[in-house]
């Protein structure tokens, strides 16, 4: 029997991996402002909203932009990206992801998704897995992104279940942030030199087994 009542999942880099699609479309909107942006610099976008990303990235521009510059700037990029993952499927699915779903809906604990992105709905329909959750926050709703523990503590509260009670699963520094300030155990998706604060790291999620935590 697992001591959890309830997991709860980051999206990207955790069940799939739109980290690639993302890093395409922030390097083009980069590009058309003149702004360096490479892998390296991306990294520090993991687990990190629309909006704060794109404070991250234009922090290395030449000059100041209006909240409305900003907007269309996010809007463009959002839709770029929305044409990026639109051919994505079952087959984008990580290791483990639907192995890990299924163990805990046989062991009887409740399945949330805590993600930023706002298109986790149209990511979790193309993936054919949003049936496997029995919550799915909505980010527009979110005022605070990670590693704030907003997103995480409502989507507890959502599913009933006490933050204590929660297994958070991350792949973002920020993302484990949030799962260990919500009052959460925290399962790094990683390497384990980077996600120090995690409880638990393992490489992915073909590696997960609930009742070893």
């Amino acid at each position: 029997m697992s001591r959890f009542k309830a997991v709860i999942f980051d999206l990207d880099g955790v069940i799939t991996d739109t980290a690639r699609y993302h890093y395409l479309a922030w390097k083009r909107l980069a590009d058309s402002q003149g702004v360096h942006f490479d892998e390296e610099a991306n990294e520090h976008l993991k687990g990190i909203d629309r909006m704060g990303s794109l404070d991250l990235i234009l922090a290395g521009a030449k000059r100041q932009y209006t909240p409305e510059e900003k907007l269309a700037l996010a809007h463009d990029k959002n839709e770029h990206y929305k044409e990026l993952i639109s051919s994505m499927s079952p087959a984008d699915l990580l290791p483990g992801a639907v192995q890990a779903l299924d163990a805990c809906r046989a062991a009887g604990l409740k399945i949330g998704l805590a993600s930023v992105s706002k298109n986790a709905f149209s990511v979790l329909d193309s993936l054919g897995i949003r049936d496997k959750f029995d919550y799915v926050v909505d980010a527009a709703t979110i005022a605070r992104g990670k590693p704030d523990p907003e997103i995480f503590l409502k989507a507890a509260r959502e599913l009933g279940v006490a933050p204590e009670e929660c297994l958070g699963v991350e792949d973002a520094v920020a993302g484990v942030a949030s799962i260990k300030s919500a009052g959460m155990f925290a399962l790094g998706i990683g390497d384990p030199a980077i996600l120090a604060q995690a409880d638990v790291v393992i490489p992915g999620l073909q590696h997960f087994q609930l009742n070893a935590y």
